[in-house]
């Protein structure tokens, strides 16, 4: 019921291309209240019937009374309510700090329940307000997508940005390879990003129906492997070849509901877990499975892998955040694969 009225009611409440965050408040007996029924099919036309057309105040019966509460966090993301998969760490919780950074609300989603919960607390104490959620989420698993989004829709009102950041890689060489490793990496970097979208597009959609005028973003986080193959690395290349696919293919049937669906595609990214861990990352993976010929140390790995970019160093969060806000402030590409490389791939 949450995600079938909330974003309904917020798209109502639009002013211009301005959606508000809606917050749960107490009533004071003053505003309209609205009962809807659990069948109700056009939960827009209720509203629009039995509402005046300035209303900022709502008691919906059976779900509370909301506010609209509008942003005074003032940057390139202002007002947007967001949400990044894979963000208890790494990649997935600097760009969910970034954009709290720039006057967003953030809901960050993670396997991870305990790390995701400790990382929305260090957001709110770095930014000095209420601006981030931790939510427990499985990508690959529907039930947990679907309950994760009823969270963020209950406590924000809705979504304008989702990031579907979430992934995971296993090395190895085609010969070798377990299928339980393919299928593990298949299911969280494929399957994972077409369920997300599945769960988070009516949301988006239903808002852009109330509010024609407003736009809202889907942006997966890919990779450079998704443009290029990867040596000894096909079940993760596989994934995100296939991940630009289902970009395309969204951003074909989304348009008309008011969503831009693009990737941006990072080169490699050091810093994060994904790489620097000791026992699991890259470094480890690719010493180990002999992907980088006469490599002793992980110092190795680095030198060969920053050798392969013009620019001579990994990609940071800064980057990517660059191509991030790009996506989101243009209104006209959709179904772009934006390669954030420092010229490792350059494309015709």
């Amino acid at each position: 019921m949450t995600t079938k009225v909330l974003p309904a009611l917020r798209g109502f409440m639009a002013q211009d291309r301005d959606l508000p965050r809606l917050e749960r408040v107490e009533p004071d007996g003053t505003e309209p209240a609205v009962s809807i029924p659990s069948d109700c099919n056009d939960v827009l036309a209720v509203l629009r019937d039995r509402l005046p057309a300035d209303a900022r105040r709502v008691t919906i019966e059976s779900l509370g009374t909301y506010a609209a509460v509008s942003a005074t966090a003032k940057g390139r993301a202002t007002g947007k309510i967001a949400v990044v998969t894979g963000a208890a760490q790494g990649f997935g919780l600097e760009i969910a700090t970034d954009l709290a950074a720039q006057g967003a609300w953030v809901a960050l989603a993670d396997i991870n329940a305990e790390g995701v919960q400790k990382a929305a607390a260090k957001i709110n104490a770095e930014c000095g307000r209420d601006a981030a959620i931790g939510v427990a989420v499985n990508v690959t698993d529907p039930d947990s997508i679907a309950a994760a989004l009823e969270c963020v829709v209950a406590t924000f009102g809705g979504i304008d940005l989702f990031v579907a950041n979430a992934g995971v890689l296993r090395a190895g060489s085609v010969k070798e390879i377990p299928v339980k490793d393919f299928d593990f990496v298949t299911n969280v970097n494929y399957k994972g990003y077409f369920l997300c979208v599945q769960n988070v597009a009516p949301i988006m959609a239903l808002q852009h129906r109330a509010a024609p005028q407003a736009w809202f973003d889907i942006i997966q986080i890919n990779s450079k492997s998704g443009l290029v193959g990867s040596n000894k690395n096909g079940a993760y290349a596989g994934s995100k070849f296939g991940g630009i696919g289902l970009t395309q293919s969204f951003a074909l049937e989304l348009v008309e509901d008011g969503i831009k669906v693009n990737s941006i595609c990072p080169g490699n990214f050091y810093d994060g877990p994904l790489w620097s861990d000791p026992e699991k990352g890259l470094f480890r993976q690719y010493l180990d499975s002999g992907k980088v010929p006469g490599a002793k140390t992980f110092a190795d790995v680095k030198r060969f892998y920053e050798s392969k970019v013009p620019m001579r160093r990994g990609c940071t969060t800064p980057d990517v955040m660059k191509a991030l806000y790009y996506l989101m402030e243009q209104a006209y590409e959709t179904g772009q694969a934006i390669p954030v490389t420092g010229g490792q791939v350059m494309l015709a």
